[in-house]
């Protein structure tokens, strides 16, 4: 009974190590086929990583074999302030390749003495151009409360996919801000409980 005990258990030790074997040769296995196939293994998160360049051309340094260097398209970058507040882009106009990870900043102020949220709404020229218009950063996807005569400098990181239209050149990119109504008053609310000292 006792050596069919450690048969059993010397058969279940051998099966562990081939089960930790396998399953730790499937990463190098696994590039290895896509190498073989051809098929891209970073993820699109990865490729952020590496090609992310803010600088002040716009352009990333890192070279990307799906960039069509064939066409130029020339985004221009537009921002409308509803309110009295300040807002622009660092930067009026970019040519960038379809394919080609592009970075532009956009710079906003509240000039006002009180607490203000907003947000800003993004808009495309020529409309058919917004399918193909790829947003992977943008201050655009949230709300902020800002304090009085508070600054924020926020990045747009883009790519053009490379099935846009090829009549299409020139894309405009325009940004609206908006008040978020009834959340400045809330945050103001908040603010000034905050400051008041406790009796």
């Amino acid at each position: 009974m006792r050596g069919d005990n450690l048969r059993m258990v010397g058969k279940l030790a051998v099966i562990a190590g081939l089960m930790f074997g396998f399953g730790y040769g499937l990463v190098p296995m696994y590039r290895h086929i896509c190498a073989a196939l051809g098929i891209n293994v970073l993820s699109l998160s990865e490729r952020q990583a590496t090609s992310y360049n803010a600088g002040s051309s716009g352009r990333t340094g890192k070279a990307n074999t799906q960039v069509d260097t064939s066409r130029t398209i020339t985004i221009e970058f537009d921002a409308n302030a509803r309110g009295p507040w300040e807002f622009k882009p660092a930067m009026r106009s970019l040519q960038v390749h379809p394919g080609e990870l592009a970075t532009v900043m956009y710079d906003f102020k509240n000039v006002q003495n009180r607490v203000m949220a907003a947000q800003a709404i993004p808009s495309y020229a020529p409309k058919q151009a917004t399918a193909y218009f790829n947003k992977l950063e943008c201050f655009c996807f949230n709300e902020y409360t800002l304090q009085p005569g508070e600054s924020k400098t926020w990045p747009v990181v883009f790519v053009i996919d490379p099935k846009l239209p090829k009549d299409v050149t020139t894309i405009t990119l325009s940004y609206t801000f908006f008040e978020v109504p009834g959340k400045s008053s809330a945050a103001a609310a908040a603010a000034v409980t905050v400051k008041e000292p406790r009796s």
